[in-house]
């Protein structure tokens, strides 16, 4: 059969490149052209004081339709002037004139794209979105700004976010779904590592909103008190050299809770712009009245159970933050020897990483004890000098004692089986006040335990003479003193490990305090029973390890911090009148309120006179945010939404975070509720920049989530720098580092973009690399959705009402079945994909459906149909087009919400159809009746006889009067193949002009390019009048990359131990590659000897 194609009727313009392959988000979207990009509109100038509101108002929208005009009227000349050049380059005289005249309509075009249309939304807060016309100039492509505007105000306005029950107060038939965000720190504004998470929270949120169930997606902040106490007081000083002590406790609580104020609403702003569909209505913190209230039940109850406890313990104590920290926030720093640190407080670097020896005198007589240390300051807290019992050198010296050099203090020689012999000089100090090994040894045999420390690091009275020197400074001073005596020995580089506050980056501190503690074996025991039984599952894998390896090796949780902003502990010190003693008094009671504590008291204390003085202390932070799944759903009361919605389903949060919040969570959950706090939980990657380095504020690459959504200058994003709490080194490393990753600053990439390729990052395996051009790209993809849509809506008929349900007729085209079929099965797979929480391959999926199959195929296709084909065919066609793009925008609404809703608005309605948002539409679902398995495939072998013309058309420069065969030996192969030859050659291209379809081989003519689609399908190119030698050295030199490609596979494939640690979804695509790689190899085979043939003769 030959078909010759003559271009009879004007068609319609080919909107998309035609490329139906594998998926390949970013390298494709890059190729793709750029589209008109909307401007900024400029802020309204300032109405006159004299005007009235209303007056003011109408002035502010009259200017900005000036504006409007103005930049419509310049994007139009701009476009004349593009044409012009165009025209000029086409009738241009000779090469040498081609160029220049190519470039100034390139530059023309270009401006013509920069000339952004002013957008002005007309919409009243809070009311549905006022939709322009398509042919407006704000509509022509895809806007971020035009498309985001107005919808988030009216879904929260609507109430679409709250969680929906019966009558009779059940959540919904298919359950509850409910996530409660991970409660941001209000120390400052979101990060794209808070876009993630919000991103692939709302993405499940949606999804089972969509599936009805009955969801809650719970938001709120966190206290944060270290963090936020450090913050305030840094802005304090910074701004007014004032510090806490001068504004007194509740000063500094007012100041720290105007700031909370301040970054909380910025975080909500930042949240609502990202999309995320939470109930606003059921915000929480946990520092308001009913976090305040949970958070006292929780510590009396725990007291009462005999899990508080108070105790005079050694802890982490950083003197930078003058507080204490738990382990989990302590950094431990590896040095190989001899190293000088920065300190906080300190003008000079400390030297760390040495051992200082000297020597003891013992008391009566001439003899000394060497002894070897790396923190030399702390001799003056020796209690006492240990030798090994079985140590021959030191025999006779256990029981004597030492007189100290320095304080007037008799300190004993002991013996401890601790000491190694082989250690330094055998003889080890001991101070039991300030290290956890010498505080074993000092319980042991009853030191005295000396602090030596103020808390905000100086020497105190017990220091003598040394009093009041700062604790690294006094390190030289002793050192020059033992010199002076003759006690100094030497001092020598020793590898060790320091440890560092993770926050302050201080030299963390043991110091003994009287803290309240909490027992965790007890609590660790059940958090890990009920990961074991699968009531809670935790992914990765690799968070589960990590998650036991620390539950099974727990210490007990220090409560207490020594900050101001927090919540205060509800432990009250019972100071009695009766009693002069300067000791501090042990006995406390623990109530809920100062009244209940008061009553505590009375009966505890009967006739005895005292005050309660309640603990100036606040508790740990991870306390009150371990109670937030059930305490923000009103716990301890036993509200509706304690009742309904909880356990929670899933906590998504970051790797980090998996004991700081998460085990402590499930821990007290099991303790207070008896259940588990969620079922699930999904521990994503940490967001790195695009060269792998961690987000630092200080490094310049914290990205604000709102700068990605609406684009920021490089001067916006240093200027940003100045008004932060960054110092002036960090000022200039931050700058420099944001001079280099955004010269150019941040192109506007929007909401859509952003959530989509974030999702996209989320493989469940290492870390992320934040790179703005995938942002890019993926704007792109949405400008393909947004104009694949405006096509189908150009394309249905002004009346068009599709059908009430989509349901098929049994007289779809091969093509109509096709899409439908691949809605269908793209449904099955994401919904599979989400189960399993594969969000990459979900988006991937997603992608794949709107890109490589509706808009590089069907909507190709449909387009003869539409203009050409019979009145039956036409409405046919237009409802399979409704269908698949209404499924698509269902498909895709929870990773593109705005855009979704945007395009799913302009679409007509089915009958009956009352559905007031795409948000409370339901998502498309798998059914066996739009399963087309058969059609499928044989539609996708026609795609694979396109693909090899284009491929053959490509490779070999043939740019127009193509002329190709398809060899069909198999009669219904054949059958086929003639059947469709138009459609073959609208997914072809327009290089093609002439395609015959041929059952013999003595058909095809000599000199032809060679593409095997199949044992029975071949595609053949005539290259005759190309064939040279050059062109067949090419193919040979192809073909030993081909064979080399297939040979490596095939050896890495045949090892067992690749077999072994490869995933299926890896071995897959390295088969795929193999079966490509010798396909390609074939296909060069032939042709060469095609092209050989012809030379020959």
């Amino acid at each position: 059969m030959r078909f010759v194609f003559q271009h009879l009727k004007p068609r319609s313009p080919r909107i998309w490149p035609l490329q139906y392959s594998k998926l390949r988000p970013i390298a494709h979207i890059a190729r793709m052209s750029t589209t008109n990009e909307p401007a900024k509109p400029p802020a309204p100038a300032p109405a006159t004081p004299e005007l009235s509101e209303a007056d003011k108002a109408k002035a502010a929208a009259k200017k900005a339709e000036k504006e409007r005009q103005k930049a419509e009227k310049d994007r139009k000349f701009a476009e004349k002037k593009a044409k012009q050049a165009a025209a000029a380059a086409a009738a241009g005289g000779g090469a040498a004139a081609e160029q220049p005249s190519k470039k100034k309509a390139n530059a023309a075009k270009k401006t013509a794209e920069e000339a952004k249309p002013v957008f002005v939304d007309n919409t009243p807060k809070g009311e549905k979105k006022v939709l322009g016309p398509l042919d407006a100039p704000q509509y022509s492509a895809y806007h971020p700004q035009v498309v985001e505007a107005a919808w988030a105000d009216w879904w929260e306005k609507e109430g679409f976010f709250k969680p929906q029950f019966t009558k009779e107060g059940e959540p919904l038939e298919p359950g509850a779904f409910v996530i409660p965000i991970p409660p941001p720190n209000v120390t400052g504004a979101l990060h794209c590592g808070h876009a993630l998470g919000t991103s692939l929270q709302d993405l499940l949120i949606r999804w089972h909103r969509m599936r009805g169930f009955t969801t809650l997606y719970l938001p709120g902040c966190d206290h944060a008190s270290i963090s936020t106490q450090a913050v305030v007081e840094k802005m304090l000083w910074r701004k007014e050299q004032v510090t806490r002590h001068d504004l007194g406790r509740e000063g500094f609580l007012k100041r720290a809770m105007e700031w909370k104020e301040e970054y909380q609403g910025k975080i909500n702003t930042q949240l609502r712009r990202i999309g995320g569909s939470f109930d606003w209505t059921r915000e929480a913190f946990t520092m308001d009245p009913k976090m305040t209230d949970a958070v006292m039940e929780a510590f009396v109850r725990l007291q009462k159970d005999g899990l508080i406890y108070r105790a005079n313990r050694l802890v982490n104590w950083s003197v930078a933050l003058n507080t204490t920290i738990s382990n989990l926030e302590v950094d431990t720093q590896e040095l190989p020897g001899r190293t000088l640190l920065d300190v906080p407080g300190y003008d000079r670097k400390v030297e760390f990483g040495v051992m200082t020896y000297f020597k003891y005198p013992i008391d009566g007589s001439d003899e000394t004890i060497e002894v070897a240390t790396t923190r030399i300051e702390t001799m003056l807290g020796d209690t006492a000098v240990a030798v090994h019992p079985e140590d021959q050198r030191y025999k006779h010296l256990v029981g004597k004692n030492i007189r100290h050099p320095l304080v007037d203090r008799l300190i004993p020689v002991i013996s401890d089986t601790y000491v190694d012999r082989e250690f330094g000089t055998g003889a080890v100090k001991i101070t039991p006040a300030h290290d956890p090994n010498d505080y074993a040894i000092g319980t042991r045999h009853n030191l005295p335990f000396i602090t030596i420390l103020n808390d905000d690091g100086t020497l105190n009275e017990h220091a003598g003479k040394y009093a009041g020197q700062k604790r690294y400074d006094a390190r030289y001073t002793i050192v020059e003193e033992l010199t002076q005596l003759g006690l100094f020995v030497k001092k020598e580089g020793n590898p060790m490990s320091i440890k560092r506050c993770t926050r302050s980056k201080d030299i963390i501190e043991p110091l003994l305090k009287p803290q309240w503690w909490c027992r965790m074996k007890e609590l660790a025991e059940a958090a890990m029973d009920a990961v074991r039984k699968g009531d809670i599952k935790i992914k990765p894998e690799s968070a589960e390890k990590s998650y036991f390896r620390w539950l099974e090796n727990i210490n007990d949780w220090c409560l207490s911090r020594q900050l101001w902003w927090g919540q205060q502990i509800p432990a009250y010190q019972v100071q009695f009148e009766d009693e002069t003693s300067d000791a501090e008094s042990d006995e406390w009671v623990v109530a809920r309120t100062p009244e209940d504590a008061e009553k505590e008291a009375a009966a505890k204390y009967p006739g005895r006179k005292y005050k309660l003085v309640r603990d100036p202390d606040v508790l740990d932070t991870w306390f009150s945010s371990g109670l937030w799944p059930f305490a923000t759903l009103g716990w301890p009361s036993d509200t509706h939404d304690f009742q309904k919605l909880f356990p929670t389903s899933v906590l998504e949060t970051g790797w980090d975070i998996l004991f700081f919040w998460v085990a402590r969570m499930i821990m007290l959950s099991l303790r207070l509720t008896g259940q588990v706090p969620f079922k699930e939980v999904f521990c994503h990657s940490l967001v790195r920049d695009a060269m792998g380095r961690k987000m630092s504020k200080s490094l310049g690459n914290v990205l604000d989530p709102i700068d990605v959504i609406e684009g920021i200058t490089l001067q916006a994003l240093q200027d940003k720098l100045l008004v932060g709490n960054l110092d002036p080194k960090e000022l200039k490393t931050a700058s420099e580092s944001q001079l280099k990753m955004f010269p150019q600053g941040i192109p506007e990439c929007g909401v859509d973009a952003l959530r989509f390729s974030l999702i996209n990052y989320t493989t469940g395996g290492g870390d992320i690399n934040f790179d703005i051009k995938v942002m890019e790209g993926y704007r792109r993809f949405c400008n393909k959705i947004y104009q694949a849509t405006k096509y189908v809506l150009g394309k249905l008929d002004a009346d068009f009402v599709p059908p009430a349900k989509a349901v098929h007729t049994g007289d779809e085209s091969l093509s109509e079945k096709w899409i439908i079929h691949k809605l269908n099965n793209a449904a099955k797979e994401i919904h599979e994909a989400l189960e399993n929480r594969e969000f990459s391959v979900a988006s991937q999926i997603t992608y794949q459906y709107w890109w490589n199959e509706l808009c590089d195929v069907f909507i190709e296709s449909s387009k003869a149909l539409l203009q050409d084909g019979t009145p039956e065919e036409k409405v046919r066609t237009a409802n399979t087009l409704y269908t698949a793009l209404e499924g698509g925008l269902t498909l895709i609404h929870p990773f593109m919400p705005f855009l979704s809703e945007e395009l799913w608005q302009r679409l007509p309605r089915r009958s009956g159809d009352t559905t007031p948002s795409i948000v409370l539409a339901s998502y498309p679902q798998y059914t066996a009746e739009n399963d087309f398995p058969e059609a499928a495939d044989k539609y996708n072998r026609l795609l694979s006889c396109a693909k090899g013309i284009r491929s053959l058309l490509a490779d070999y420069g043939v740019k127009q009067g193509g002329k190709a065969f398809i060899l069909s030996p198999d009669q219904d192969e054949y059958d086929l193949v003639s059947s469709q030859i138009s459609q073959i050659r609208i997914l072809a291209t327009k290089s093609l002009s002439e395609l015959d379809i041929v059952k013999d081989a003595a058909g095809i003519p000599s000199g032809c390019a060679v593409y095997t689609v199949s044992p029975s399908l071949t595609v053949y190119l005539d290259v005759a009048s190309r064939v040279d030698a050059t062109l067949i050295n090419k193919a040979k030199q192809k073909l030993t990359r081909a064979r080399q490609t297939e040979e490596k596979l095939a050896k890495m494939m045949e090892d067992a131990e690749w077999q072994k640690n490869t995933s299926a979804a890896v071995r897959d695509g390295e088969v795929a590659k193999l079966q490509a790689a010798k396909a390609e190899a074939e296909n060069l085979e032939a042709s060469i000897a095609q092209f050989e043939k012809l030379e020959l003769k």
